[in-house]
């Protein structure tokens, strides 16, 4: 008798106590919030169209780039609208090293030109329990002239060659088929042709990208410079584009009155107008290549 009232006692007990236990787990399980809910895909690929989107490569992975920029449409049929006539051309590797750094670097025919850069995200838009309704990158660009200078009479020197951009990518995807983009740039170069030139420029880019198709979108840019232009001698550079996504590659097709892929030369050296015909067609190809395995996949 006393046995039986002693294991009562102990069930009273305990039942109470490892229901408040169970309880206080339950509890500390909905207080736990979800994950933050980061955007991705905001553009396509690391470009806009000729200029760069707040996109990086992926940690680990190596993206190869063809650029072409073939001759004017309005030189007619003869010159095949301008397939026939001389092109501009750039290779450049760009390389994911961490989530938030890449580096790239690449050459153009456009002045023999050599370029190297790198790009920080900064802030990441996400919901949940810490909101950002922005994505923010840093990008910074070194250019090298390396083709022969022109005036041997005088004194050349090597920072002659050198000019640099910097720029702040502010981006926000507002749905999955629409994102936009604003590029603040500022645009140094050592060296200018005339002392009326500006060495120090600003510029202000616009893009947007609207999704089409599970696999294709319509791109659009237009770079203004704010100072620089004193006397309306260059041209505001306007592209518009198509993006195509095929597994590991990514084509884009542009119309633009740019024909040079170097940010310093297409945002502030423009001299083709669209007005007057001055449009080039031109295309990407992005390939990327897996250089580094992530974690989870040595894993499994």
């Amino acid at each position: 008798m006393v046995r039986n009232i002693f294991l009562l006692i102990l069930l009273v007990t305990f039942i109470p106590l490892s229901q408040l236990k169970a309880q206080d787990l339950m509890d500390m399980l909905k207080d736990e919030k979800p994950p933050d809910d980061y955007a991705y895909a905001t553009f396509k690929t690391t470009r806009v169209i000729l200029g760069q989107s707040i996109e990086n490569p992926a940690k680990g992975t190596l993206q190869f780039l063809i650029e072409h920029n073939f001759g004017r449409i309005n030189k007619g049929a003869y010159e095949f609208f301008g397939l026939d006539l001389p092109t501009v051309i750039r290779f450049g590797l760009e390389y994911g090293i961490n989530d938030w750094l890449s580096v790239s670097a690449g050459r153009s025919n456009f002045e023999k030109t050599v370029d190297g850069s790198f790009k920080a995200k900064i802030l990441r838009q996400c919901s949940g329990d810490i909101s950002m309704p922005i994505s923010l990158s840093w990008y910074s660009d070194l250019t090298l002239n390396t083709a022969k200078f022109q005036d041997l009479t005088r004194k050349n020197y090597f920072s002659s060659r050198i000019s640099y951009v910097n720029q702040v990518l502010i981006a926000r995807k507002f749905s999955s088929a629409f994102s936009l983009q604003l590029s603040p740039t500022f645009v140094h170069k050592n060296l200018v042709p005339t002392r009326t030139d500006a060495n120090n420029i600003f510029v202000m880019g616009v893009g947007g990208r609207v999704k089409v198709a599970e696999r294709t979108s319509l791109n659009a840019e237009y770079f203004y410079m704010i100072n620089g232009n004193a006397d309306k001698s260059y041209h505001n550079t306007l592209s518009v584009g198509c993006d195509l996504e095929t597994g590991g590659h990514v084509f884009q097709f542009r119309f633009t009155n740019a024909q040079p892929m170097i940010e310093r030369a297409f945002m502030t050296e423009n001299t083709d107008d669209w007005t007057k015909g001055d449009v080039y067609f031109g295309f990407t190809i992005n390939r990327v290549f897996t250089i580094v395995n992530p974690k989870n996949f040595q894993k499994n």
